[in-house]
Order: C-alpha cells, then structure tokens, then sequence
C-alpha cells in the first residue's frame, strides 16, 4: 500500500484523498479569481493609482494583521474538527467576497476596503493550515512527499487557472470598478463548491486525534496554545531548519514579486507580440510559475530520494536564486517569463519538502498549531520583503543592486539550512 501510494494512481485511489485535493482544487481556483480581481483592482484599474509605497502597503495592510494573530488559528485547528473548519470557512468567505465586490463598485477605497480584503485573506490562510494539517490522514506516511507534490502544486496550478479565468471574463466585464467588482463576485461559486465536496467527509475525518468537547477558551489558553506550538516546532531541528529555509525564501520571493509588479505596470507597460506589458504580461509570468510548479512536483519525489530533503531544498535555494537574479538582469519580458518558471519550480520544490518535513516531525495534537505559526512566519517575512522594496526600488521596478541582494540572500540561506540540519 505505501509503495503504491507514492505514485499519483496510487494517491488517487483513495477516495478521501481525492475528496480533499477536490475540496483544496475548487478552493484555490476561487482564489486565483478573486486575486487577479484585487491585483486588477489595486494595480492596473485606470480609475486608480498606485506607486510602490501603495502597492506595499496595500499587501501590508492585507497580510500582517492576520500574520499577527494567525497563531491563534492554529489552537482552534488542534480542538476543533478540521472538516468543520473547511466547510463553514469556505462559506464565510463567499459572503465576505460578496462585500469586497460592492465596496469595489461602489469605489470605496482606503481603510473599509482594505479591512474587506483583510478579513477575505484571514479566512483563506485558515483553510490553508487546515488542507495541511488534514492531509496525513488521507494518507500514509510513505507517501508524504508525493501528497504534498500533488496537493500543494494542483493547488497552486488551480489558483493559476483561476487568475487566467479571470482575465478571460475580463474581456467581458470592463477594466473598470464594475468589471472587477463582477470578477471578484465570480469566485464565491468555487467557494462555495468546495463547501459542498468537504461536507462528504464525517466530521472527525481530518482529526484531530483528540478533539475537545469544548471550543471555549481563554485568553491565556491561546496565548499558551501559540507558543506551545512555536517550541514543539523548535525543538524538532528538521522542522525548525525548514521553517527558516522558507521563512527566508519568501523575503527574498516578496522583493522579486514587488519588482515584477513595478516592472510589468510601468516598465514593460508598452511590449506587445508575445510577451506584452500589463496585466496579461504578468499573468504570463505567473502561468509560466505554474509550468514550474508541475515540473517541482513531478522531479521532487525522485530527488528526495535521491539526496533527501535537506539536500534537494539546498540545491533550491543556491542554484535556484543565482538563475533569478541572472534572468532578472536581462530586464526583457521574455527573461521575466523565464524567471517565473524558475522561481515557481524552487518555491514549490522548497514547499513540498517543508510541509513534508512538518507532517513527518510534528505529532498530530500540534500539527495545527504549527502550520499556523508557518503561515504567519512566511507572510511576516512577505510583507517585510515588501515594505523594504517599497522604499528600495523606484517606479520603474529597476534595481541590480537589490537584485545582487537577493542573489546572494538565497545562496545564504542554503547555506545556513544546511548547518542547522547538520547540527
């Protein structure tokens, strides 16, 4: 059974399993839609304007709050019922996504429209921890590294799909607030879909082990639940290597993404043939992401075989961040195409061996608990990336020296993953 279950047949087999890759599928797809609809928005709406102040603080105010408190998630997920979690959270944030989408028409921008977003983004990085936390119970424990391949990487293909979804509607509603108030109205039907296929699943399906009879806690009871799951996670030295490793990479991910943004809003703004300028310039970029994501998910289980998960996430991280920077250099569109590819194949590869690693190291009771301390660790390191950017970069999204920075970042941060799992 183990053996099978390392191949993708094997996987799919079990009908639980599918049932949650199903409800990770829809999911995710409706947050590519409402993504593409809130960048839209935000970034190439000609009814409003951004420079890269704006652009960070928009991603701020939309990320570290809930970053701040994600922990606190994670307590409830090691009390309550996963399966719960997923179908009342994907109901909620279609309701939420309904508000966005009047706010958007209605041209409400500033402090209720961010805290609309917010509460949307705060919902989906719950769901996220929960997918996670549930998936070793739709599986062995051989067959860890090719389900978090499949899961994470058909996700991130999904939310792909999701955003090319929304440009093709785009071309039917309007580059207005009205056309991407419809476009962000669009992804509550994927939301609510994904309700539907995980109320398939009995209520103590994706654990935990041992569920409260209670929900009720204290201030303090969370508080104490939150660090509790930061120890347990620091005391296992794979799973706190692992964190680092990706707690870093998204520093660095969060420059190139703020880059790429500038680059494709004011830079690359008038190429056109096959590699144009604008929004379907950056869709291409994270498309070609998506082309790097399926190929890290169909190279990284024969690697991790081959030089484990330690070696693989190294090799990422050094040769990985040497390319983007040499790609970026370039500054062509077709050169950020490329980079695209490159960065999703190294984030995914990386990904896939952390969230391995956590579900390898970290006992069920915790499982929850840790998962949203890693949400909070990669979005924290994001928005910094993003708020330095902001002030590092000009309009033009030009920058060698940043990009030598992170050159350099990523090749240290292979370097220190590598010791603290030798230590």
């Amino acid at each position: 059974m183990a053996e099978a279950g390392t191949t993708v047949r094997g996987l799919l087999v079990r009908p639980d399993f599918r049932r949650l890759l199903g409800t990770r599928l829809l999911s995710q797809f409706g947050d590519g839609v409402f993504q593409a609809a809130l960048a839209g928005t935000v970034l190439f709406n000609p009814q409003r304007a951004a420079d890269p102040v704006d652009v960070a603080a928009g991603f701020a105010v939309l990320l570290l709050p809930y970053s701040l408190v994600g922990p606190f998630a994670g307590v409830w997920l090691d009390r309550w019922s996963r399966r719960q979690v997923l179908l009342r959270a994907n109901v909620l944030r279609a309701g939420l996504v309904a508000v966005v989408a009047a706010l958007v028409l209605a041209g409400v921008q500033g402090p209720a429209f961010y805290a609309a977003g917010l509460a949307v983004f705060s919902v989906n990085r719950f769901i996220l921890a929960a997918l996670s936390a549930g998936l070793p119970h739709t599986t062995d424990e051989a067959s860890l590294v090719s389900a978090n391949a499949v899961s994470t990487t058909s996700g991130a293909v999904a939310t792909v799909a999701g955003g090319g979804a929304a440009l093709g509607l785009l071309q039917w509603t309007g580059s207005d607030d009205a056309g991407y108030a419809a476009l962000a109205l669009t992804a509550a039907l994927p939301y609510l879909a994904a309700a539907v296929v995980v109320a398939g699943f009995s209520r103590g399906h994706l654990g935990p082990d041992h569920m409260a009879r209670s929900a009720r806690l204290s201030a303090g009871q969370v508080l104490a639940g939150m660090a509790s799951g930061a120890r347990h996670a620091w005391q296992h030295r794979p799973a706190a290597a692992a964190l680092t490793a990706i707690s870093l990479h998204r520093i660095w991910y969060g420059f190139l993404t703020l880059m790429a943004l500038l680059l494709y809003r004011n830079t690359f703004v008038e190429a056109s043939g096959p590699f144009p300028g604008g929004l379907v310039g950056l869709g291409l970029v994270v498309a070609a992401g998506a082309v790097g994501t399926l190929t890290a998910a169909a190279v990284t289980p024969a690697a991790v075989h081959r030089i484990g998960k330690a070696g693989w996430i190294g090799l990422l991280l050094a040769t990985g961040g040497v390319a983007q920077v040499g790609l970026w250099l370039l500054l062509q569109p077709p050169a950020a195409v490329a980079a695209g590819f490159v960065l999703g194949f190294m984030g995914q590869g990386v990904k896939i061996c952390v969230d391995t690693t956590l579900q390898e190291c970290i006992d069920d009771d915790h499982r929850g608990r840790v998962f949203s301390v890693y949400d909070t660790l990669v979005n924290v390191g994001y928005v910094v990336a993003l708020m330095a950017g902001a002030f590092v970069l000009p309009a033009s999204g030009v920058s060698r020296p940043l990009l030598l920075v992170v050159g350099v970042g990523y090749v240290a941060t292979a370097v220190l993953h590598g010791r603290m799992v030798r230590r």
